[in-house]
């Protein structure tokens, strides 16, 4: 699997604007549908969906959302290269390419360790793991036909070293809790060719106090996970930031909060940053709540 699409290419496909949702896999098939539909005409270019553990099966569940769809591209964000072994991975990559052309984006990712703990693995040199990955997954042998259009490729990538192995061995990365100055400086280390991918939480609501208890909720599950705050040390942020729930300051740099306009901006900082698409997580009163009326009101702002 090493033909990829190229990060020019997948930036034009996607376009700048996408959705990234935990919230559609507490949902049955048939409301998953009626929100793919309702996304796809408001103009989103993706939806993006995680493999967390206990959640859907994530190529079933790509296939789930791309039949429901005409144009819209499903991209993995991401699938755990510990829940398969790298032949799976990239046939069931090839095997959604071929079925739903040009509309499936393979993002895989090493994860964390206690997912993989969970999973019966050991979280060791995940680096050096994944480039191993991609090797297996290079030489898997495929019996079907081979994709129209060949699928794209990218890594979840928050360190320097494994954006760079993004931009080596694959189309580009998939960023993650990150602020505005992770941007600019991923888009450095990329190179102007790789495709950025940003996802961005955002909580509609004016009031602080509202907004930062909905962003902190979701926020300190990952303050918690060396992957997520080291990369913000990296950035800057102390302990004062980063102990318990997080600071005032840094979660008003990891979540977007406030009305449509505050939102929009904080997307547009991302693109004027370096990111080709934005994929926009809202965050509701549940969090199963699918928040599509604030999707519709964002994408009047952003897509028009």
């Amino acid at each position: 699997m090493t033909d990829g699409r190229g990060g020019r290419a997948l930036a034009q496909t996607l376009g700048p604007l996408g959705v990234w949702s935990f919230a559609l896999q507490a949902h049955s098939a048939n409301e998953e549908r009626a929100a793919v539909a309702e996304l796809e005409a408001a103009g989103y270019g993706a939806i993006w969906i995680p493999e967390s553990v206990g959640s859907k099966e994530i190529f079933s569940h790509a296939a789930i959302l791309l039949a429901a769809g005409r144009r819209i591209v499903v991209a993995t964000g991401v699938a755990n290269i510990w829940a398969r072994d790298p032949m799976a991975a990239a046939n069931g990559a090839r095997a959604l390419g071929d079925a739903f052309p040009g509309r499936f984006l393979f993002g895989l990712g090493v994860s964390h360790a206690p997912s993989v703990a969970t999973r019966g693995g050991s979280y060791e040199r995940p680096l050096q793991r994944m480039r191993t990955y991609l090797d297996a997954m290079d030489a898997a042998h495929y019996s079907g036909p081979a994709p129209a259009v060949p699928v794209g490729r990218i890594l979840a990538a928050l360190g320097p070293r494994m954006l760079e192995l993004s931009a080596e061995r694959a189309d580009g990365a998939h960023t993650y809790f990150v602020p505005v100055e992770h941007t600019v400086e991923a888009r450095a280390r990329l190179g102007p060719e790789p495709f950025l991918a940003v996802e961005q939480t955002a909580v509609f609501g004016t009031d602080p106090a509202e907004a930062r208890r909905i962003a902190r909720e979701f926020a300190v599950r990952y303050l918690a996970l060396p992957n997520y705050a080291n990369n913000l040390r990296r950035l800057g942020y102390g302990d004062a930031d980063l102990d318990g729930s997080g600071s005032d300051r840094v979660i008003d740099a990891v979540v977007a909060w406030g009305d449509v306009a505050s939102i929009a901006a904080r997307v547009r900082a991302h693109v004027e940053a370096g990111a080709d698409h934005v994929c926009i997580q809202l965050r509701g009163a549940t969090p199963a709540d699918l928040c599509l009326a604030q999707f519709r009101e964002l994408a009047a702002v952003l897509i028009g």
